[in-house]
């Protein structure tokens, strides 16, 4: 029903840009239509997944294309997405499975660590050191070389 795909939309954060668009919810999208951005594109499959209701899902590298303020909206969708949900998430930015309840770390096709994320960050494996890595990257960028 036109409520219940309003509803997973508003659940999926797209509810706002699909009203904006020409023709709202009726607006027609892909190649012969109006082209969405990444995040825009994740939020509609995440709002498809809502409606689908299935008890498992596997988000694979959900977030990856995404640029920081998509990534930031997604996330809050998928928060929505997995309540109650079976959910394998397949990340390498691991901001992304931060919340999971369960994380299983795979280093050259063999588990290296399992764990919730703060008993992970404690054991100072392989998921501390990529998490050091990876937001030691965002909280401090590398100087960009300076040209001739």
């Amino acid at each position: 029903s036109q409520k219940a795909v309003e509803s997973a939309a508003r659940a999926a954060l797209a509810h706002d840009f699909i009203t904006e668009m020409p023709n709202g919810y009726e607006t027609i999208i892909g190649e012969r239509g109006l082209r969405l951005s990444g995040g825009e594109r994740q939020r509609i499959a995440i709002a498809r997944a809502i409606l689908k209701n299935a008890p498992i899902l596997i988000l694979d590298e959900a977030t990856s294309a995404l640029d920081s303020e998509s990534e930031s909206l997604v996330q809050s969708a998928l928060q929505n997405l997995v309540v109650g949900r079976t959910v394998f998430v397949i990340a390498h930015r691991l901001s992304t499975v931060r919340r999971a309840d369960r994380i299983v770390v795979l280093e050259n096709g063999t588990i290296t660590d399992v764990g919730a994320h703060e008993d992970l960050m404690k054991k100072l494996g392989t998921y501390r050191r990529l998490y050091d890595l990876q937001f030691l990257e965002v909280d401090h960028p590398r100087a960009a070389p300076v040209g001739d």
